[in-house]
């Protein structure tokens, strides 16, 4: 049975990241009053991109092309180690979060290294921004996931998902609520989603992380778009885990409920970029410093007198 759950989980990591921008894409095509694009819409972009060809400038080396290969590793990477719908992940073991929080962070780092690569202005313009608020989302990330360490009493993702946090829910619901807000936030600023950026917008001068890949093109762009929608449905799957623990319910209905749960998180960001409008610039690192106030709050409230 383990290893049936543990395939039930790679296929929802490598195959319904897609479906989740497609849910979100159409949220936000009802909110406009438009038809909008299928929901299957982002496995025939992907498809298309991985049948182009590529083009590399001279002046970019290795660390261009490395960059979303390295990103979509680390990726995958922290998707072994998340649970999904209260199952056991299946790269799981003590101190795993730390390990979690960083595979991000040197996914990051390699995109940034490759935008500035390019030699472009604009391409270094995005990774100086995107390096600006990753400072500020991480410190919020690692504190939400110390708060549910203290909570749960577990030192990995798996324990601090499972059925122990419903019983969390009942005595310390408030700093539950405090991170759950802030992991809602950092999920939002660490793809690029509205308020913080705009994944549609073709304005240099106002984007951030999709100007650090305009010189990605064909299978490589094809990778960065996979890389950013599976990272979306990672941080969807322990938003959901904190909110929806599903550890205490049968382990065969907690696979489709997690889907669903999935799927309407897609509706939810939708609906959110359909009512919000983009921060300016100088605005975002307020939210972002909400977020870190909000989980150190939280760890404040599980302080017992």
């Amino acid at each position: 049975m383990i290893y049936v759950h543990v395939a039930i989980h790679v296929a929802l990591v490598l195959l319904l990241p897609p479906l989740v921008l497609g849910v979100i894409n159409k949220t936000k095509a009802v909110f406009a009053g438009r038809v909008g694009p299928p929901l299957l819409q982002g496995y025939y972009d992907l498809i298309k991109l991985l049948r182009k060809g590529v083009v590399l400038s001279s002046t970019t080396t290795w660390i261009f092309r490395a960059g979303p290969a390295v990103s979509l590793i680390t990726t995958l990477g922290a998707a072994a180690i998340v649970s999904l719908g209260g199952h056991a992940a299946p790269l799981a073991f003590t101190g795993d979060f730390l390990l979690f929080a960083t595979l991000f962070g040197l996914g990051r780092f390699f995109m940034i290294a490759a935008a500035l690569d390019t030699g472009s202005s604009f391409e270094g313009m995005g990774g100086a921004r995107e390096a600006t608020f990753s400072c500020l989302a991480e410190p919020a990330l690692f504190f939400a996931l110390l708060v549910l360490a203290k909570a749960t009493g577990s030192l990995s993702l798996t324990g601090m998902l499972d059925s122990r946090l419903s019983d969390v829910w009942g005595t310390s619901g408030a700093a539950l609520v405090a991170i759950a807000a802030s992991v809602l936030i950092v999920l939002l600023a660490e793809n690029s989603r509205i308020p913080f950026d705009d994944p549609n917008t073709h304005l240099e001068l106002t984007m951030v992380h999709e100007v650090m890949v305009l010189d990605h093109g064909g299978p490589m762009f094809a990778v960065i778009h996979y890389a950013a929608a599976l990272k979306l449905f990672v941080f969807g799957a322990l938003f959901l885990g904190i909110v929806a623990p599903l550890g205490y319910i049968d382990e065969w209905i907690a696979w489709p409920v997690f889907v669903g749960t999935e799927l309407m998180l897609g509706v939810l960001v939708g609906v959110i970029e359909s009512v919000m409008a983009r921060l300016r610039l100088v605005q975002v690192p307020a939210l972002l410093l909400a977020a870190c106030l909000m989980s150190a709050f939280g760890a404040l409230l599980l302080v017992k007198p």
